[in-house]
């Protein structure tokens, strides 16, 4: 099947300035989705809900990642209006920055209690490896089994600090590919579509092995995310909206039981999630992406329930990447501190209910998150080209368009 290119989808997740997962500036811009907002908003709560209790359920109540790779496909498509090398290297220049930060910061202070040339058995590679702290076509190296910092991190931090580092990879190579993707979606969409689901069905019956550990690695990122970035993409060509109604509802079910099944049969649970099986999360992260895809209200304005959350959601999008890179370091911090608690008397003898349960931690976690917010967002508006703002919840928008609408208001007058 052969779909001639259709004009583009006005409902992306962005403006033409804005890219996933940096994000966008202010809660008014035209244009702008804010269900696509809400839906990232969700993505990250709900990554950082996981990352700190890893209740295997989570990832089929919402599974984020392909939710955010999603979003992200849907407006590099939207993008891809200008030319392909313009619009790649402005994506780059927006993830980049704020990793440069995140790796100077962590990666001193691996060095400063140990890790160097020595961690690799050879100079020359170690070095080497460090240069995908700047251009991370492949996993960023870390110090394994670091000491922590008593009383404050926990042991073996730098695992945690390097965690959510894997998406920025798989990002990366999503937008180098995206050009090429885009093409192949419009010449034929279905197979285009399908090939990562394939990909990902092949690599678990065993019929592709790949030797060594990175070029398998990235190829099970892409199999199993690579079908939602394509789906975000087709979403923005209007190539979902030209089925008959009724083929998603029908087909979106069938796939995601499949996911279950497969993901049932191969022990599914704690310690053993979606992220354990690739297969599982491919097909029931494409049935989820398609199905909130096909229901997108396209909200140019918040609907009057969601209005009080308008700020809190702004500020999530507008900080995508400094949350979504520090907040294992914030939840390991959080929890380390929150164990002292058991030192005080009045709290393990009254309140051990408290210091039992997950929910004192997410909210310490999210304190913290708001720290890095403060201390570190700005490197996302300078990769933006943006006057850098403390606390981007899209108040200063407001004031601006409101003072806009004054000066306009007296000049009618």
């Amino acid at each position: 099947m052969t779909v001639p290119p259709p004009a583009p989808s006005t409902t992306g997740s962005g403006t033409e300035g804005t890219a996933e997962p940096t994000a966008p500036e202010g809660s008014g811009k035209p244009g702008r989705d804010r269900y696509f907002d809400f839906l990232r908003a969700i993505a990250l709560f709900r990554v950082v809900l996981y990352h700190l209790t890893g209740w295997a359920w989570l990832p089929l109540v919402f599974p984020s990642m392909g939710v955010m790779f999603a979003l992200a496909g849907n407006l590099m498509a939207r993008s891809l209006r200008r030319p392909p090398v313009q619009v790649i290297r402005s994506r780059i220049r927006r993830l980049l920055p704020p990793l440069w930060l995140f790796g100077a910061i962590g990666v001193t202070g691996m060095v400063m209690q140990g890790w160097g040339p020595d961690a690799e058995g050879h100079p020359f590679w170690w070095w080497g490896h460090l240069a995908f702290w700047i251009l991370p076509l492949s996993d960023p190296p870390y110090g394994e089994g670091l000491p922590g910092i008593h009383g404050l991190i926990g042991e073996n931090w730098a695992a945690d600090f390097a965690g959510p580092l894997w998406y920025i990879r798989a990002y990366l190579w999503y937008v180098l590919l995206s050009p090429v993707l885009l093409k192949a979606l419009r010449a034929v969409p279905v197979v285009t579509i399908l090939t990562p689901l394939a990909l990902s069905a092949a690599f678990s019956q065993g019929y592709l092995e790949l030797p060594g550990e990175r070029i398998p690695s990235a190829l099970t990122d892409f199999s199993t995310f690579g079908a939602c970035w394509i789906l975000g993409m087709a979403y923005q060509e209007g190539i979902l909206q030209r089925l008959p109604r009724y083929i998603v509802p029908s087909v979106a079910p069938v796939v995601g039981a499949m996911g279950l099944w497969y993901a049932f049969s191969h022990d599914f649970g704690p310690g053993n999630d979606l992220d354990s099986i690739p297969f599982a999360q491919a097909l029931w992260s494409f049935a989820t992406v398609l199905m909130l895809l096909h229901i997108s209200p396209s909200w140019s304005e918040w609907p009057r329930r969601l209005r009080r959350w308008d700020r809190p959601i702004t500020l999530l999008n507008s900080r995508a990447v400094t949350v979504y890179l520090w907040s294992n370091m914030c939840i390991l911090v959080a929890a380390t501190l929150w164990d002292h608690l058991w030192n005080i008397d009045l709290m393990w003898r009254h309140f051990s209910w408290l210091l039992e349960s997950p929910w004192g931690v997410l909210a310490f976690t999210w304190v913290l998150i708001g720290g890095c917010i403060v201390a570190f967002g700005w490197a996302e508006d300078l990769a933006a080209k943006r006057k850098p703002e403390l606390w981007p919840d899209g108040r200063r928008s407001a004031r601006s368009r409101s003072r806009t609408s004054s000066r306009s208001g007296a000049r009618r007058a």
